[in-house]
């Protein structure tokens, strides 16, 4: 019996483990500033092109929502569209694989 959910508990652990890494970590760090890739990217962009990037007009008009909590929600859908797709392709596959002999 304990041979048989050998993987399951190995991934239990392997979860609380990255946990505990992360709770740790981040005990460690009092006053760290977290701050994406995409941030970062643009200040050193900006600090290198200086005036260079007030002059750039984008060739296609991009709408910008009007409040954070639209920008989530279309994120949200975007997310779930994409999971549906996926899943159906998963589960064409799958369906395709048990048709044939």
């Amino acid at each position: 019996m304990p041979f048989k959910f050998r993987l399951e508990i190995l991934a239990i652990i392997a979860v609380f483990a990255f946990c505990i890494l992360f709770l740790y970590t981040s005990s460690i760090m009092t006053n760290a500033e977290f701050a994406g890739s995409d941030t970062l990217g643009s200040e050193q962009i900006a600090e290198m092109t200086g005036k260079a990037e007030e002059d750039f007009q984008p060739l296609i008009w991009q709408w910008a929502p009007p409040s954070g909590e639209i920008e989530s929600g279309l994120f949200a859908l975007q997310a779930a569209i994409g999971g549906i797709l996926v899943g159906w392709v998963f589960g064409y596959w799958k369906g395709q694989k048990k048709r044939t002999p």
